[in-house]
C-alpha cells in the first residue's frame, strides 16, 4: 500500500509539533522515522493511525483517503484497517493469546472460520502457536511482543505501524526481535512505518530512514546515506559524528584546523563533520582533507581502544578513538599531528 503524507501540521494548544510534513512511502517499503524525543515522529505515526487528527494536510493510503483536514474528512481509526504495534504491547490481560489476536477481526465481524484460520497461521508465523491458550501474564516480554506483532499483522490491510515496539526489551532480545520484525515484513509484504530513537535499529531495519527534528523532516535517505553522509549539523550529531566544526574560509576551520583538499568545497557558514574513529595520527598525505596539531587530553582506555581529546593551540577540541597500541599515541600532554581523510569528511549545513 502506497502512503502519501502531504503538508501535515499538528498543534497541541499553542505548541506546534508538526510543521508541514511531506513524505511518500512506496508499497512494500520499510520506512523508519528516527529522532529524539519530542521531534514529532510518534505524532506523525498517530496521525496515520487515526489516533490524532492533524490540523492541516492530507494522508492518502492506497485508494483511501485517511485524512483531508481542509475538507474536514477524518476516517475513523477502526475503518483504516491498519496493523499497529505499541511500545507497551497493549494486550488484554483477561484474554488468552488467541483471543487477543482474534479481537480486531471480531470487531470487524470477520467470519468465525476465517478468524480461526488467520489466528493459527499468524501465531505460527511469529513462533507462538503452542502458546495460544496462555494469558499475557504467563509470557515473557519477548513473547508478549510476538503476540502484539501477531495481532497487528491480522489487522493490517497492507499497512503496518510500529511505535517503538522494542524499547522495553533488553539489548539481546531487541536484536533478536528486530530480525523477526524484518522477516515478518518480507513474509507478509506489508508497507511498514516504524518509529524509533535508536539509530542502530533504524539502520538495521529500513529501506529508507527519515530523520525528524522539531516537527520537520531533516533528511530522508538509505541507511548508508544517513549513516555516512548526513546533510545537516543536527543529522550529523544525531547519527554519531563526534566532531562538527564551523568553516571560517576556503582553507580554515574553527580552532585552527586546515582544509587541505579543495574538493570538499565548503562555504563559509557551513560546517564539516567527521567521526573520532577516522582521525589518524600523522601529518597526512594527498588523501587528507583536514590536518591539525593538538595536545592529548583526558585520555581513557576502554578495552581495545583509547578515547581522548586533541586540543589545538587555537582552542578546538577534536574527539578521537584510536586502537590500543596505535603508533604515535602518547600520554596526556603529548603533542601530535593528525589528519582526516577527505572521504571521511562530510560538509553539512
Amino acid at each position: 500500500m502506497k502512503v502519501e503524507i502531504s503538508a501535515i501540521e499538528k498543534s497541541f494548544g499553542s505548541a506546534r509539533v508538526l510543521h508541514g510534513v511531506d513524505l511518500t512511502i512506496q508499497e512494500g517499503e520499510f520506512v523508519t522515522f528516527l529522532g529524539p524525543s519530542g521531534c514529532g515522529k510518534t505524532t506523525t505515526l498517530r496521525c496515520i493511525a487515526g489516533l490524532e487528527d492533524p490540523d492541516h494536510g492530507r494522508i492518502q493510503a492506497g485508494e483511501r483517503t485517511f485524512v483531508d483536514a481542509e475538507a474536514g474528512r477524518y476516517l475513523p481509526p477502526h475503518k483504516r484497517n491498519v496493523g499497529m504495534v505499541f511500545q507497551s504491547y497493549a494486550l488484554w490481560p483477561h484474554m488468552s493469546v488467541k483471543s487477543n489476536v482474534a479481537y480486531p477481526m471480531k470487531r470487524r465481524k470477520v467470519p468465525r472460520a476465517e478468524i480461526k484460520h488467520k489466528v493459527e497461521a499468524t501465531l505460527t508465523a511469529v513462533g507462538m502457536k503452542d502458546y495460544a491458550d496462555r494469558y499475557p501474564h504467563e509470557l515473557s516480554g519477548g513473547q508478549q511482543q510476538r503476540i502484539a506483532l501477531a495481532r497487528g499483522l491480522v489487522s493490517a490491510n497492507g499497512l503496518m505501524l510500529y511505535d517503538e515496539p522494542l524499547s522495553n526489551l533488553d539489548a539481546k532480545l531487541r536484536v533478536a526481535m528486530r530480525v523477526e520484525v524484518q522477516r515478518l515484513h518480507r513474509e507478509f509484504g506489508n508497507t511498514s512505518i516504524y518509529v524509533t530513537h535508536d539509530q542502530e535499529e533504524a539502520l538495521a531495519l529500513s529501506d529508507r530512514v527519515v530523520i525528524m527534528n522539531s516537527g520537520r523532516i531533516d533528511q530522508v535517505g538509505s541507511p548508508k546515506e544517513i549513516h555516512s553522509r548526513p546533510a545537516t549539523r543536527f543529522g550529523a550529531n544525531f547519527v554519531g559524528f563526534e566532531n562538527i566544526l564551523d568553516v571560517e574560509d576556503d582553507s580554515r576551520l574553527a580552532g585552527g584546523l586546515r582544509l587541505t583538499n579543495a574538493a570538499l568545497k565548503p562555504r563559509k557558514g557551513s560546517a564539516v563533520a567527521f567521526r573520532g574513529k577516522n582521525v589518524e595520527l600523522s601529518e597526512g598525505d594527498a588523501r587528507a582533507g583536514i590536518t591539525g596539531r593538538g595536545v592529548i587530553r583526558d585520555s581513557e582506555f576502554v578495552g581495545e581502544f583509547w578515547k581522548a581529546w586533541l586540543v589545538t593551540a587555537a582552542g578546538a577540541s577534536v574527539e578521537v578513538t584510536v586502537p590500543a597500541g596505535t603508533e604515535g599515541f602518547g600520554e596526556d600532554g603529548s603533542e601530535v599531528d593528525f589528519h582526516i581523510r577527505t572521504d571521511d569528511v562530510v560538509v553539512v549545513e
